[in-house]
């Protein structure tokens, strides 16, 4: 038998102990498994917990990357290049102190004197031609062949023939010896040209080339040299069909030759030392310390993005944007709340901005006296149109801040650009009506002038040497800010968003489904034409958007039309279909209407802004009549079942179409209403409303609802002809 010898060694083991051993064994691995299952059980929990926090989250963390993003897109917009802390003009006073020259540097040309020298290169640069002998060679063997025909042996003397023969060959010699040219080139204003033979190159005269259409000139002039006028037609018909051009322009070598002088040029001339004075305070900046000064600004712009300073130059950039994009979310967080919530909301202003800050970089980075091309004004207008005048305001003031680190003159630029934006967001209005906006860019651009003329007489002291560029550059970004109309209906698509004239084409009571409404429930069409006005009318008056609430309260009741006998309005006999359910079903059916006209209007695809009107026009009520119809049935009634679903009015617009709806629709039961009547009916109905906690959400005052109870009184005061009673 074979044993262990560890085993051997061991003293002897009873079998009951052994097994009181194994069993130890196996409880320790049992509690290790015990504790590692509850460590993994801990970890899971903690993952569930993490994606939970995760998705709840999961609008802020949207934020926040939607901020990095925009912060690096910005600073990578940039020009990575440093800017000169100095501003000067040509004819102007040097506004600093003494500038000395902090290094050295090299004095640059200007792009006239470096445009001259180029052209003077390209004027007396020697130009290149190609000659090719297996030309002539060819023309020799030809001239062999054809000479004999030409001149015949048997009409010709033998001695007259080598004579011809050598004239043949003299003209031949004289055509080849620089060569014939193929074509006439652009370059016979050249007085001097290379011509390359058998690969080494001669100067020669341009002329001494001879042009193929000129060959019969050639050949008749060397016939009367040599006196053999009366052979002309005969050389002429012999070298027409024989002679070819031999020699053509090499326009790739002599392009070569002409880059590698260009290349030659210097883009500087002289140097100026460290330390040496570049200008005085108070000097004017002339033709030679321009120069110096432009030499400076050049190199310390190139020079500053060294490797050694470049990551704390860009991120002294990022700093700066990122102070200026926190101030943005701080503002929405703040003071605008909805805008904040909603993720499309809040890309749609970082696209603009975006996409203002790129166009203006590329422009600057492209020719920098385009900069005012640019219709910055457009990113207030379309912040105003669909949301408001304060936040296109400072996003425009923002986005403004942000374009002065790239553009020349950052002072006035920025002056200019915030008093335009001022202008727009105080100008603009119901952006619908064309005039209007053809009146704000004309006012735009108008502003935009005069303050450059402004600008212009503080530096020159009068009105001459203006720069008619810049003041065709406002005209011109007045023109393309027109195109702002189009681009609104861009992102309406795009983002979701509803303008004021999405809203107007709504608005219209001939379209399809306010149109189906008056066919199949004329009488909830009328109270929703009722309640628009009223509903308008309230908004007007504490300033909110009356277009907006308009259209809200045209499609309100859309739900209706699925079931119109089921509403009073609509009920045209004494017969009531109500009677013939319980209250319970009754007061189903009138809740559903409210989520049968969010799916009508999403089914026809009405904007969101328009369905929250529908979704919260009754808010979190009761449905009051058929709910105290139940309790006659049962005394422990729930009240749920007799509860619209809500949300709560959460607009100051959603809150005037609650307290219209409510008023116009129970104003039907008045039964000959008097001035104090009415009064204190629309008090009663709205300080229900109050009671029910059904404005909490809403961003509106005391004051406003005070206001817009005074506007329903006298419109349902006028809408039922009545007058104050007056005391006997």
């Amino acid at each position: 038998m074979v044993v262990n010898t560890r085993l051997e060694r061991t003293s002897y083991v009873s079998p009951m102990a052994l097994r009181f051993k194994v069993y130890d064994v196996l409880f320790d691995y049992m509690a290790f498994g015990t504790v590692l299952f509850s460590i993994f059980d801990v970890e899971i929990i903690f993952m569930q917990n993490f994606l939970d926090r995760l998705f709840r989250n999961q609008s802020l963390i949207y934020k926040y990357f939607l901020y990095l993003v925009s912060v690096g897109c910005i600073v990578f917009f940039f020009p990575k290049g440093g800017k000169f802390k100095y501003e000067f003009q040509k004819g102007k006073p040097w506004q600093y102190e003494n500038l000395y020259a902090p290094f050295d540097f090299s004095l640059k040309k200007d792009k006239e004197e470096l445009t001259r020298e180029k052209d003077s290169v390209q004027q007396n640069s020697i130009v290149y031609f190609r000659y090719d002998t297996s030309v002539k060679e060819a023309v020799y063997e030809n001239l062999e062949k054809e000479f004999p025909i030409v001149f015949s042996p048997d009409d010709h003397k033998r001695n007259a023939l080598k004579v011809l023969r050598k004239a043949s060959d003299e003209i031949l010699d004289s055509l080849y010896f620089n060569g014939i040219l193929e074509k006439t080139s652009g370059k016979q204003s050249r007085r001097q040209i290379y011509l390359v033979k058998n690969n080494e190159a001669k100067q020669i005269r341009f002329k001494d080339l001879v042009r193929i259409q000129n060959l019969q000139n050639v050949v008749k002039i060397f016939l009367e040299r040599n006196n053999l006028n009366d052979f002309d037609e005969d050389y002429q018909q012999l070298f027409f069909d024989i002679v070819k051009p031999n020699v053509r322009y090499d326009n790739s070598f002599s392009d070569k030759v002409l880059q590698d002088e260009l290349s030659k040029i210097s883009s500087t001339r002289g140097s100026v030392d460290e330390g040496k004075l570049i200008v005085a305070k108070g000097e004017v900046v002339e033709a030679d310390n321009l120069k110096i000064l432009n030499s400076l600004k050049a190199e310390y712009e190139s020079e500053l993005w060294a490797s050694y300073n470049y990551y704390f130059i860009l991120f002294g950039y990022t700093v700066l944007v990122a102070l200026v994009s926190l101030m943005l979310f701080l503002f929405l967080n703040k003071y605008r709340p909805e805008i904040f919530d909603n993720n499309t909301k809040v890309s749609f202003i970082f696209f603009n901005i975006l996409l203002m800050v790129f166009v203006t970089t590329l422009v600057v980075k492209y020719d920098e006296t385009y900069v005012f091309v640019v219709p910055l004004c457009i990113l207030p207008l379309l912040l105003k149109t669909f949301f408001d005048a304060r936040l296109g305001l400072l996003v425009h003031v923002l986005t403004v801040l942000i374009l002065g680190f790239v553009v020349p003159n950052s002072f006035e630029y920025i002056f200019l650009q915030i008093i335009a934006g001022i202008v727009t967001i105080l100008t603009v209005s119901e952006l619908y009506k064309r005039a209007n906006l053809f009146i704000t860019v004309a006012q735009i651009t108008l502003i935009y002038i005069i303050g450059y003329l402004a600008f212009h007489i503080i530096h020159e002291g009068s009105l001459e040497n203006i720069i008619w560029f810049t003041l065709g550059s406002f005209l011109l970004s007045g023109m393309i800010t027109l195109f702002v109309q189009p681009l609104i209906y861009v992102y309406e698509k795009l983002f979701g968003l509803v303008s004021d004239v999405s809203l107007l084409e709504l608005s219209d009571t001939n379209s399809k489904l306010l149109k189906e409404l008056s066919n199949k429930a004329p009488g909830s069409f009328n109270h929703s034409l009722q309640v628009a006005n009223l509903a308008e009318a309230a908004a007007n008056e504490i300033g909110a958007n009356a277009m907006l609430v308009r259209v809200g309260a045209l499609y309100h009741d859309i739900g209706k039309m699925l079931h119109p006998s089921f509403f009073t309005e609509n009920q045209i006999t004494n017969v009531n279909p109500h009677d013939e359910l319980l209250p319970k079903e009754s007061a189903k059916i009138i809740i559903n209407h409210v989520i049968d006209g969010i799916e009508l209007a999403r089914k026809n695809n009405l904007p969101d802004r328009v369905i929250d009107f529908i979704r919260s026009h009754h808010g979190s009520t009761l449905v009051y009549y058929f709910y105290k119809k139940q309790q006659e049935l049962e005394e422990d009634v729930d009240e749920a079942a007799f509860r619209y679903p809500g949300p709560l009015p959460f607009s100051k617009e959603t809150a005037i179409l609650m307290m219209s709806d409510s008023v116009e629709a129970a104003s039907k039961s008045l039964k000959n209403p008097t001035f104090l009547m009415i009064d204190e009916f629309v008090d009663k109905i709205i300080a229900g409303q109050m009671a029910a906690d059904q404005f909490i959400n809403a961003d509106i005052t005391f004051k406003e609802i005070e206001i817009i109870k005074k506007v329903l009184k006298q419109k349902l005061t006028n809408i039922y002809h009545l007058r104050v009673e007056y005391p006997e």
